[in-house]
């Protein structure tokens, strides 16, 4: 398992190797990526404008897999398959369409769900962690406490935490995952000169 192991590392070693003398890219895409999402985090404005964006291009992928599905399910031909190939591209295309037809109402149900969401996910935090209670399973009721708490906030600040909800997660997941791209980059300028 240990040789199986190095050779992995040395592996992907030479896989990043290549891009030792670009790792500056690789830095300002994960700068860029940290801005951004810190920016949907902090300013208000942008919060809801990252919010609307996000429930309209979820709106226009969910059209155009629809397309794309429809189109499969004739492309493939006759197979047992085709029907709920073809109704399952309709199902698509009309939620596309209906989203971006009234994003705000999209934005609504979508902010509900993700309150029942954390809440449900929460209790079932807890419940395990004091039921089970595995090896640190008081950090696991932390999350569950924490996650229950937040499903609650977004819960009782509806209808107007619609207008935050979704871009604030999408600006905190856009903010770690530039610091991931920053991570990566560092690590690829660190790599040893020969593996590139």
């Amino acid at each position: 398992m240990g040789a199986e192991q190095a050779c992995g590392c040395e592996r992907l070693n030479q896989e990043f190797g290549h891009l030792q003398g670009q790792w500056w890219w690789l830095f300002l895409f994960g700068a860029l990526l940290a801005v951004c999402g810190a920016a949907a985090v902090i300013f208000p404005a942008l919060t809801v404008l990252t919010t609307v964006t996000s429930v309209l291009i979820l709106g226009i992928v969910l059209m155009v897999a629809g397309i794309a599905t429809v189109v499969a399910s004739f492309w493939t031909g006759k197979w047992s398959g085709m029907l709920v190939q073809l109704l399952v591209g309709i199902l698509y295309l009309v939620a596309g369409y209906l989203i971006t037809e009234k994003p705000l109402a999209a934005m609504a149900v979508m902010t509900l769900f993700m309150a029942a969401v954390c809440i449900v996910i929460g209790v079932f935090r807890i419940v395990a962690a004091l039921v089970v209670q595995f090896p640190c399973w008081g950090w696991a009721l932390l999350n569950g406490l924490i996650t229950f708490l937040l499903g609650v906030i977004i819960y009782r600040q509806f209808p107007e935490s619609g207008l935050w909800v979704i871009g604030l997660l999408v600006g905190i997941e856009m903010l770690f995952h530039g610091w991931s791209w920053i991570a990566l980059s560092l690590a690829v300028k660190q790599l040893p000169k020969a593996a590139a």
